[in-house]
């Protein structure tokens, strides 16, 4: 089931602002599929969001994408120690290299030093994650829940569909038992003069065995079974229908069900008002099972 849910995040954490990109995009899959793009320095945050995703979602291919950006609130530089010393140490190394090999340098200025990534301010990936992975773990809980109802919304919109298509089977149903009686009776007169022709023809022809030969003949044409089948699927998808719990499955189940039933009746058919409704309830099936795939 589809469903799409975003926001943005500014917090502080040890002085330093953060701002956090969210973006969850969902659509449907047989089982919880979860693919997260998250910083990869903010250890401990992927099992939390699979905990809480698998609290909340059930089904689905699900997309987390988070982009985390410190924001400079400082309006004067910051020197990081700690990251000037590894600068320092870092342009002796290569002097004295370049030394080594007879190559002279240009003498490095302050400038030079300053304009070094992480030698003023703070990095984010220098501060401890565990509070900025609480913070963001709190900033999941909402967009989760944004992201279910958004599927819910869908989900609605579904439900209305395949409820309509639903009534379309029991009215294709209707019509079909209604030109099951018209085909019965057609049928027995229609078996009546096969067994005086065959009668005429064959003199010598056993009446008995040739009643059992049509009766059964009958019975193999006898499309009675099918309907009420089919009515009894109808009454299933209706109660699956109106059941919160996800029923994607046992609704993929039942279609393949009706569509059994709509395959046995086009072959019993003998008959082109019922291979039409037949054709017709093929599609609508078919056009069910299409829809059904989007349902959790």
């Amino acid at each position: 089931m589809t469903g799409f849910a975003a926001s943005q995040n500014t917090f502080e954490i040890e002085g330093v602002a953060f701002t956090a990109q969210w973006d969850l995009r969902s659509v449907n899959g047989r089982g919880l599929d979860l693919r997260l793009r998250l910083p990869d320095w903010l250890d401990g945050l992927e099992p939390q969001l699979r905990k809480r995703a698998g609290e909340t979602l059930k089904r689905g291919n699900v997309s987390v994408s988070l982009k985390l950006a410190r924001i400079d609130t400082t309006e004067t530089p910051r020197l990081n120690p700690s990251a000037l010393a590894a600068a320092v140490a870092m342009v002796l190394d290569v002097e004295a290299e370049a030394a080594g090999q007879g190559l002279h340098l240009a003498p490095i200025t302050a400038a030079d030093l300053l304009a070094i990534r992480g030698v003023t301010g703070q990095e984010a990936e220098s501060i401890d994650p565990a509070p900025i992975v609480e913070n963001l773990v709190a900033q999941v809980a909402p967009l989760l829940a944004a992201l279910d109802q958004s599927r819910r919304a869908e989900g609605d919109a579904l439900r209305a569909i395949l409820n309509a298509q639903v009534n379309d089977v029991e009215a294709l149903v209707a019509q079909a038992t209604a030109l099951a009686d018209d085909r019965r009776i057609a049928q027995t007169e229609s078996l009546k003069a096969a067994l005086e022709r065959i009668g005429a023809a064959a003199a010598q022809a056993d009446p008995a065995r040739l009643e059992q030969e049509l009766a059964l003949l009958a019975i193999k044409s006898d499309i009675t079974e099918e309907l009420d089948r089919l009515r009894a699927h109808v009454a299933t998808a209706r109660a699956l229908l109106g059941d919160p719990a996800p029923v994607g499955r046992r609704l993929d189940f039942l279609t393949q069900e009706f569509n059994r039933e709509a395959n046995t009746l086009c072959s019993k058919a003998q008959h082109a008002g019922l291979t039409r409704i037949g054709l017709d309830l093929k599609t609508v099936i078919d056009q069910m099972r299409e829809q059904v795939q989007n349902v959790e």
